[in-house]
């Protein structure tokens, strides 16, 4: 019977529920600022990471399921024999996707837009019920975008009408019976494809970057204090003698011309952010806790090593799908769509090798997803937050600010929805089919792809949701092919820049030009 699978799924469902909560909670107040921050924008950025990783552990939950159906023989176990079972568990599947999509334009139309605003309401000491209406009003914009997404893509003429002399009105009245009969589908999934449209845009700048830049980082490690110590005191006493130079060019009595005193008010600043490096090196420098985790150096080398080794593994992967969809695909017309691989791709044959020892496949594919995600954690946290060439905001522990957090939440949101595009372009057969196999001419087991007859194999709910607009509108297929190009190509470049760059300090984060003197001193504390 399903019954003891589907009590078993929930019950695993609940624990990674809760895991999530506890790390979300914790990543959260480890980058919140500890004098600028409010509860309203934590518990939305606690919950909004959540929602991000649930989504993005879904993918290999649906993948185990379709694959837990059958034997190694190609046969239906007992449980899943019947068409009505397997409909319960796919029909549960996607409902969850559904309500994890629902979720995430939740957020991403209402929640996080109306707490920004409503903290922003906040810095003009607005009482309470102008603050909210105030918040309320920026979000309608959001809301009406939603709105108008959706509209287009419950309307769009997708579907011709059976008759080509129907009259406007009549024309009309099909596609509302048609948006009745797909419970809204069309437009839930237009939604979400426009959206994963923008977070590919963040994939190709945050995940790219993170990609390269977090291996590079563990494998260089970072500066010692104590030689960085070193150099931060010559640096402020050579600051000091200038400003000292500069006065004594002066006798009593004597002005400062407004030349020199821009430049005294420049050097002192400046050795005032030395002064500021200077006392938090020391207390790192003198740091016990700091100096037991060098014993862990080694292990930190090695883990740079293993995940560069999974993102060089990444990129061959999806370079020789991308060159496959170029030689064998449907074409444009039809979003490249790849009947069936050809190329041989380095990553789907570890996953399928990986099923001689259950349940190590969905263990890997599941931490390649994590991966992507942990990339793109590092990817925002190096590069912060821009619009255009203006930089938002910085993320950095204990010194984010509540803006800086939703606007966090809202890009890993968007990169989410990217990434289950970018390991469908990366294991195009496994994600569609897991590990299951079909009993082919009788005797031969051969592994599920497209090719396979109807109602042999099993399709997962993710891949049925992301190529729902491949074949009706060409326009996201064709994008989605050209944008992994471009990730792609920013992933070399990344490696390029992250060598360039010097080793990150031992305070990194820590102390900043623009940082509060009340937050200064609570840090020194």
């Amino acid at each position: 019977m399903a019954d003891p699978v589907v009590l078993g799924g929930w019950i695993s469902f609940a624990c990674v529920v809760l895991l999530t909560l506890i790390f979300s909670a914790l990543y959260i107040r480890l980058h919140r600022s500890k004098t600028d921050s409010e509860r309203s924008s934590t518990i939305t950025s606690v919950l909004a990471v959540a929602v991000a990783l649930l989504t993005s552990a879904l993918v290999p939950v649906d993948i185990f399921l379709v694959a837990f159906m059958k034997d190694p023989d190609g046969k239906f176990k007992e449980w899943a024999e019947s068409n009505v079972t397997r409909q319960e568990v796919e029909t549960s599947v996607l409902y969850t996707y559904y309500t994890m999509y629902a979720l995430i334009t939740f957020f991403l139309f209402f929640a996080l837009p109306f707490v920004y605003f409503y903290y922003e309401e906040k810095e003009d000491e607005n009482p309470g019920k102008k603050r909210f209406c105030s918040a309320f009003l920026y979000t309608l914009v959001f809301l009406f975008i939603a709105g108008v997404l959706l509209l287009v893509g419950a309307f769009a003429p997708v579907k011709t009408a059976p008759d080509a002399n129907l009259t406007e009105w009549k024309r009309l009245e099909f596609l509302f019976k048609d948006l009745a009969t797909n419970d809204g589908e069309d437009a839930l999934s237009f939604l979400i494809c426009s959206l994963t449209l923008i977070g590919l845009l963040g994939l190709m700048i945050y995940t790219a970057y993170g990609m390269t830049a977090w291996p590079v980082n563990l494998i260089r490690g970072t500066r010692g204090a104590s030689t960085e110590l070193s150099e931060v005191s010559m640096n402020r006493a050579r600051r000091s003698d200038q400003i000292e130079a500069i006065r004594n060019k002066y006798g009593a009595g004597r002005r400062i011309s407004a030349r020199d005193r821009r430049q005294i008010e420049s050097l002192e600043d400046e050795e005032h952010l030395l002064e500021r490096q200077e006392r938090h090196l020391q207390a790192e420098a003198n740091n016990c806790c700091s100096k037991c985790l060098k014993i862990l150096r080694p292990l930190e080398m090695i883990a740079g090593i293993v995940f560069f080794l999974v993102a060089l593994l990444i990129f061959l992967s999806l370079l020789l799908t991308n060159i496959d969809k170029a030689m064998h695909s449907y074409g444009w017309r039809m979003g490249y769509a790849l009947p069936h691989r050809t190329l041989p791709n380095p990553l789907d044959i570890v996953l399928v090798f990986s099923q001689q020892v259950f349940p190590l496949d969905y263990i890997l594919m599941a931490g390649v997803i994590m991966y992507f995600f942990f990339c793109s954690m590092a990817g925002i946290h190096d590069i912060g937050i821009w619009f255009f060439w203006i930089k938002m905001y910085k993320i950095r522990p204990r010194k984010t600010r509540p803006q800086g957090l939703l606007m966090m939440c809202f890009l890993l949101m968007l990169i989410v929805l990217a990434t289950n595009v970018i390991i469908y372009e990366l294991t195009p057969q496994y994600s569609m089919y897991g590990s299951q196999h079909y009993v082919a001419n009788s005797t031969k087991v051969t592994m599920c792809s497209t090719s396979a007859p109807e109602g042999d194999c099993v399709m997962t709910r993710f891949t049925t949701l992301l190529t729902r607009f491949f074949y009706k509108v060409w326009f996201f297929g064709a994008c989605y092919y050209w944008a992994g190009w471009v990730f792609l190509a920013v992933i070399p470049l990344s490696f390029v820049i992250s060598l360039c760059r010097r080793r990150k300090s031992s305070i990194n984060g820590q102390v900043e030009e623009d940082d509060f003197d009340s937050d200064e001193e609570l840090l020194s504390a």
